[in-house]
């Protein structure tokens, strides 16, 4: 099937969360025999920081963001079986939407995937005349990186046909143990951007740890936190490419994972550090979420904080032969049950299903026209 996918971005990971969860479904679902078009913008400088090239699962089309440029690739849509609109573009998401599912032929299956629910969700509550929220009736599918079942539920009292969670997974070819480098090592180290609602929960399980423990050393990645003040004991690198992950898991005792306010309250919400970070081996710390059951065991694969408290209380007992037993305990699983080449085996029976009964749908319309 052609896929044409409008997304935020798939060969830079610049203030772009999802693009690793990008590349790790496409690939896998290249692997079904799709043949995948990415539409990017040119926008928020990530194409001066790209991780990749275009890749060999995928053409990427990268559009100048303006309007005109916008409608150019909307009108691609038209050549596609199935067509999705990723939220979080950045550059006329709206515009986006309505026109994709404009120009998309009547038989292709539309689909609007949501990289982060909750904060959706709370935007359509709040606003009866959402763009998502009008175009809901024209979509055959919603396909969610997570939320679980109240997401599922929420996205149903909108009026979603159909409300299906992908979780986050793990690539096994690209994130993986790898040698320690010196210049990740730190006692915990924490990656991600500073975003107003995952900066309390940072300062709440990352820095309030790190000033109960001034002898141990910490190390902060991602984008945003040169401007705020940070205690003695805590480094700051900048912005950490994709290809540079698996040494930082690798080398601390300990990374940890918080998630952001909306999808802590939610739950079900595994980030993809989560399984960047056990895919490497690493001993995974992780504030507490309902549904990380169904991921990794507490305890066992993963340590779960409810505070700073925990967290510094799991750092200063934590040793190193433990550490290792962890992250390998979490890396077997993941390996075993949470890869993107499973969650593509879903979605490509989703993408055929949706398609045939579509098909069959207009078959009748057609038989009861004759008739």
């Amino acid at each position: 099937m052609r896929i044409a996918f409008y997304g935020s971005s798939l060969l830079s990971s610049y203030w772009n969360g999802a693009a690793t969860y990008y590349r790790g479904m496409l690939a896998a679902l290249a692997q079904h025999g799709h043949t995948i078009t990415f539409y990017e913008p040119d926008a928020f400088d990530r194409q001066q920081h790209r991780d990749i090239e275009s890749p060999p699962y995928a053409a990427v089309t990268v559009y100048p963001a303006t309007i005109e440029a916008a409608r150019a690739v909307i009108a691609e849509a038209a050549q596609a079986d199935v067509v999705v609109k990723a939220s979080g573009v950045g550059v006329f998401d709206d515009e986006l939407l309505a026109g994709v599912i404009a120009a998309s032929r009547p038989e292709a299956v539309r689909i609007f995937w949501d990289v982060d629910a909750p904060a959706t969700l709370a935007e359509m509550r709040a606003n009866p005349d959402h763009a998502l929220r009008r175009a809901l009736p024209d979509l055959d599918l919603v396909l969610t990186y997570g939320g679980g079942p109240p997401v599922v539920s929420a996205y149903a009292g909108f009026g979603a046909r159909a409300c299906i969670p992908i979780y986050n997974a793990l690539d096994p070819e690209t994130h993986f143990p790898v040698p320690p480098e010196p210049r990740f090592s730190a006692d915990l180290a924490f990656l991600g951007n500073r975003l107003p609602d995952r900066e309390a929960r940072v300062e709440k399980f990352f820095l309030a740890a790190a000033a109960r423990l001034p002898e141990r050393s910490f190390l902060i990645g991602g984008n945003g936190w040169e401007s705020r003040g940070l205690p003695l004991n805590v480094r700051h690198l900048g912005h950490v490419y994709t290809r540079e992950h698996n040494a930082f898991n690798t080398t601390p005792l300990a990374v940890l994972n918080i998630a952001r306010d909306s999808m802590a309250a939610v739950g079900f919400s595994p980030a993809t550090r989560v399984f960047e970070a056990a895919g490497a081996g690493a001993c995974l710390i992780t504030d507490a979420w309902e549904g990380l059951g169904l991921f990794l065991d507490e305890g066992t694969e993963v340590l779960v904080a409810r505070d700073g408290r925990d967290v510094a209380d799991h750092v200063a007992a934590l040793t190193p032969e433990r550490a290792r037993a962890i992250g390998e305990a979490a890396r077997w699983r993941i390996v075993a049950e949470h890869t993107y080449a499973r969650r593509a085996v879903e979605v490509d029976a989703t993408l055929r299903e949706t398609a045939a009964r579509k098909a069959e749908t207009a078959a009748d319309a057609t038989r009861r026209s004759v008739a």
